[in-house]
């Protein structure tokens, strides 16, 4: 069986969705169950995304993002001056 992807509007809607059923008194047992999700998933969610507003939530990806591609960037350019460093000593 495949991965889910869910998006980030759908993770905060589930977990709302979540504490409102809990509230009525369900277990999180019954809960997690009723949204399709593991308790290890829903742990995971609250961890992440617990109290975020959905325009909060896409921000926090978009940055995320963001970050990841500003790693890679950084890294290519280490290996880039490093090679550049080696050429210049004659060590080629």
């Amino acid at each position: 069986m495949g991965k889910k992807r869910h998006t980030v509007e759908s993770i905060v809607a589930m977990l709302r969705e979540a504490e409102v059923l809990m509230a009525k008194g369900q277990t999180l047992a019954e809960v997690v169950r009723q949204l399709g999700i593991s308790d290890a998933t829903y742990y995971k969610w609250r961890k992440e995304y617990g109290g975020l507003q959905v325009d909060q939530a896409k921000r926090y990806k978009e940055l995320e993002q963001e970050n990841q591609r500003l790693r890679k960037v950084i890294a290519d350019l280490t290996i880039d001056n490093s090679i550049l460093k080696e050429a210049a000593r004659g060590n080629y």
